[in-house]
């Protein structure tokens, strides 16, 4: 009795240390610390940091979640993490400087931006060939696929434009100005339209996809702020469609979009230089990158406000959100 008694506090303090079983988790990349946080969202706190490539960036998940796609800019790799062993598994041909990326719904074609060769690369995760490499404009930054499959959309930070890829043919057929530093682009669930942010411009443009024209321009305005700080990084909409969410940079707050009507209905204050940003799977929180404070704020979307602050990595970039 002595014995079972001695080890009721061990056994306590193992429960409180063992991860959430089948919790939600959260992957984020550290630019500066060449690692990934992994973030438990039933506890709200890191439960294990996984050394990558060289200044990971841009991460997504294969389909059946089994890979996590991690785009190692200095290392000029995209590395391919098996998540059953946390291990690097392969590395792919990404071009040099990968920095964004968007999966193809075939679970097959990877789209990368080149950020230092004006290039957009698309491998065959599978059998890492690739399969093309198209020129578009001078520093390549954000990476889209519409939910059909029929558009590949790359920004040019330099060039200030989006560039529209066919990709049945692999072809640029169109380019749409937009303003200065175009940095994330996010299509709509039926793949109508296209957003893309502005991060010098300060805006984001709201584009038809059929005509590739802008119809609709955001500008944002946070008391307080100096608008030199508000710049437009990341996007995320919400499924319901609802809501945008606009990660604005250096102002440290995430604008509310109505994505029917385009007003903007509030700002929410969140860590230091927002990046970007991912839901959970029933999309009651948002979690934004901080690189800044080095922190991950989770906001609550009916209170719509940040909740909770987690402590990651030097720079967080990217974050994804595995359910359940």
């Amino acid at each position: 009795m002595k014995l079972k008694t001695a080890l009721k506090p061990l056994a306590a303090a193992l429960l409180l240390t063992a991860p959430t079983a089948f919790a939600e988790v959260a992957y984020v990349s550290n630019e500066k610390d060449d690692t990934i946080s992994i973030i438990d969202l039933d506890r709200m706190e890191v439960t294990e940091t996984l050394e990558v490539g060289e200044r990971p960036r841009g991460i997504l998940f294969s389909k059946d979640y089994s890979k996590l796609y991690i785009c190692a800019s200095d290392s000029d790799t995209v590395q391919v993490m098996d998540l059953a062993t946390k291990q690097i598994i392969k590395e792919l041909p990404s071009g040099e400087d990968p920095e964004q990326f968007a999966l193809h719904p075939n679970d097959r074609h990877l789209y990368i931006s080149n950020e230092d060769d004006a290039l957009v690369t698309i491998v065959d995760t599978e059998t890492s060939e690739v399969l093309a490499q198209i020129d578009v404009g001078v520093e390549p930054e954000g990476m889209a696929v519409s939910p059909d499959g029929k558009i590949a959309v790359n920004t040019s930070e330099t060039t200030n434009m989006v560039h529209w890829i066919d990709t049945s043919t692999y072809e640029l057929v169109d380019n749409t100005l937009v303003d200065q530093r175009p940095r994330h682009v996010e299509f709509s669930k039926d793949s109508k339209i296209l957003w893309a942010s502005s991060e010098i411009g300060g805006t984001v443009s709201v584009i038809d996809v059929a005509t590739r024209k802008i119809f609709q321009k955001l500008k944002f305005e946070i008391k307080g702020v100096h608008p030199d700080r508000i710049q437009p990084v990341g996007v995320k909409l919400s499924d319901d469609g609802k809501y945008a969410f606009v990660a604005l940079g250096p102002s440290n707050h995430v604008a509310v979009v109505n994505a029917k009507t385009y007003e903007i209905e509030d700002y929410i204050l969140v860590g230091r230089r927002v990046w970007h940003m991912d839901f959970n799977e029933d999309q009651s929180l948002l979690l934004t990158t901080n690189g800044i404070s080095g922190d991950v704020s989770v906001i609550d979307i009916s209170k719509m406000k940040a909740i909770k602050s987690i402590k990651v990595g030097r720079y967080p970039w990217g974050v994804i959100v595995k359910p359940k």
